[in-house]
């Protein structure tokens, strides 16, 4: 194993007229894939974020396959998103996050200073609670070292729960224990460390209108309209056919900053009068 100068991390520039910060989810696990273990990151995150006035763009799920999480992997790095990665980092031979991450830069794999000083005083902390005596030497103590092997120029992420870190690569990209436990404190810490600027940065609004007796085919070119027209919303459609209250109905809306919500809204309730459909309540979120 070779060393890497110990970095510290570093703050995200953030320009306030820049867009609004995309956050994308990659969650990696067989367990997640073949139903062993129900999936609790996706509503976390959407939770974490949303306390924050940020809003999750993306998820993807992997198995544990080390060409697709590297081509994930490849993508996230050649965009501008700010992404999270839970799960493979560990030091068992189904955890391949950490090489992937290798492999996506083209970087060399290597033992970071303060992720081998904290692995180490975890260990100490077990042995000592176990009433044995820390053999650094040991084989299995040596493997563990493993777990701090990270790309080369990585910053390490805390992990208050057993101090084993998580790491950064590009300022961008951070990857996390797929426990539960350590990864959501961990990806808070991210949060208010590195991107506090964008909290709250842009007041994100939903406006829509409960209809009746339409089809989605039939609104699909307003839709699309309105998008040409407003190109800074977003509009969306939400049919159900046994809703407990409204029964079958669309939910059609617009969403995106306050502003632009507004006048969006407006024109599409001026585009939906020549329909002449029952609507229902007016919502907004």
């Amino acid at each position: 194993m070779s060393l890497t100068k110990t970095t510290t991390p570093t703050p995200t520039r953030t320009d306030p007229d820049s867009p609004a910060l995309r956050v994308g989810l990659i969650i990696i696990g067989d367990e997640i894939l073949s139903g062993k273990r129900a999936d609790k990151h996706l509503p976390k995150f959407i939770e974490i974020l949303a306390a924050r006035g940020l809003q999750l763009a993306w998820v993807e799920y992997l198995g544990d396959d080390p060409a697709r999480i590297t081509d994930s992997l490849r993508r996230a790095f050649a965009s501008a998103d700010v992404v999270f990665s839970c799960g493979g980092i560990g030091a068992t031979p189904d955890d391949h996050t950490r090489q992937c991450a290798g492999q996506a830069l083209r970087r060399p794999l290597v033992l970071h200073p303060e992720a081998e000083r904290l692995i180490r005083e975890r260990m100490q902390d077990t042995a000592r609670e176990q009433g044995v005596p820390y053999e650094p030497e040991r084989a299995d103590n040596v493997h563990r070292l493993n777990m701090g092997v990270f790309p080369e120029g990585a910053e390490i992420i805390p992990n208050p729960y057993n101090k084993i870190p998580g790491f950064r690569c590009e300022q961008r990209l951070h990857f996390l224990p797929g426990f539960p436990v350590m990864a959501w404190p961990m990806a808070e810490w991210v949060l208010d460390t590195h991107y506090a600027a964008h909290f709250h940065s842009v007041a994100q609004v939903e406006k829509s209108i409960i209809l009746f007796g339409a089809m989605e085919s039939t609104l699909a070119p307003l839709m699309e309209s309105i998008e040409a027209r407003h190109p800074a919303i977003k509009v969306f459609s939400l049919p159900s056919v046994d809703h407990p209250q409204w029964g079958r109905h669309i939910e059609l809306g617009v969403k995106g900053e306050a502003q632009a919500v507004q006048a969006a809204y407006a024109d599409l309730m001026t585009c939906l009068q020549p329909f002449g459909l029952e609507t229902g309540p007016e919502l907004v979120r």
